[in-house]
């Protein structure tokens, strides 16, 4: 039987698959189907075949997985989410942990706030964010210039 076909299928499959994922996960057992592929085109029996599906991708996947991690995703920048610790804001809503309430204002963006330590900060007010958690900023209290 020949297997060119289904080689280059499985090819088509861990190709599309690693460009929606865009893990760096399949892109290697993909490498290793085409070259399994072109041996199966050259006549090689299915034991031979699989032999070099498995070698290729391996290999490939020792020697460049490291170098290409470390750079395509070098200096991955930063979600909206990611840079707001350390940030300051303006209290919009008072802040109270009990009643559930408090706003403040980051960047021009509204967030729930909340406090860690139960502090009621009213509206005027400058906090510090010192941590995101869900949609809600934790925060506490600071001045103006820090």
């Amino acid at each position: 039987m020949d297997y060119v076909v289904v080689w280059l299928a499985l090819f088509v499959i861990l190709a599309v698959s690693e460009l929606i994922t865009m893990g760096l996960t399949s892109i290697w057992f993909a490498v290793g189907a085409l070259a399994a592929c072109l041996v199966s085109a050259l006549g090689a029996n299915l034991i031979v075949q699989a032999i070099v599906f498995v070698v290729v991708s391996i290999l490939i996947l020792l020697f460049i997985r490291p170098f290409a991690v470390n750079y395509i995703n070098k200096d991955p920048e930063k979600t909206n989410v990611e840079s707001m610790e350390g940030k300051v804001g303006e209290v919009t809503a008072d802040i109270n942990n009990v009643l559930a309430t408090g706003t403040v204002k980051i960047d021009g963006m509204d967030w729930t706030a909340r406090t860690d330590n139960g502090e009621i900060i009213e509206a005027g007010e400058y906090v510090k964010v010192l941590r995101v958690e869900g949609v809600k900023v934790i925060v506490e209290k600071t001045e103006l210039n820090n």
